[in-house]
């Protein structure tokens, strides 16, 4: 079994499993009962998004591109991640992908700028086995 980083709102991948939304908030104009069924995610987990004011930093360093951006919103969010309950989520998501299948993601379409491919580092660092 493992973890796979996925973009929320793209077909499912066989066997992919639970698919959890680390996202701010849930997509707009699609009811919550579809959320499932539209491959949005199968279950909300806002605790690993980041925070509304980290959000803004990445959102800035995805339209200029500057790496100075990416790297001030990367210290930020990784900040974030190493407090006691994402800590502790993270450990969590890792120690699962080893007996369950699940996938892990948010909405953005470029996953080099976003904060999907920390995620996937820092689950990494924890010992996830991650597909992709």
């Amino acid at each position: 079994m493992s973890i796979r980083i996925v973009r929320l709102g793209t077909p499912r991948a066989p066997g992919e499993g639970l698919r959890i939304g680390t996202v701010r908030r849930p997509p707009r104009g699609v009811p919550k009962t579809e959320f499932a069924s539209q491959d949005w995610y199968d279950v909300w987990y806002p605790n690993l998004a980041p925070s509304a004011e980290t959000m803004k930093l990445g959102q800035e360093a995805q339209a200029t591109q500057e790496p100075a951006q990416w790297n001030a919103f990367a210290r930020k969010y990784k900040s974030e991640m190493a407090e006691a309950d994402a800590s502790r989520s993270l450990d969590l998501l890792a120690a699962l992908s080893h007996g369950t299948a699940l996938a892990v993601g948010c909405y953005c379409e470029d996953e080099s700028r976003c904060h999907r491919s920390l995620l996937r580092g820092l689950l990494a660092e924890r010992g996830a086995d991650i597909e992709g």
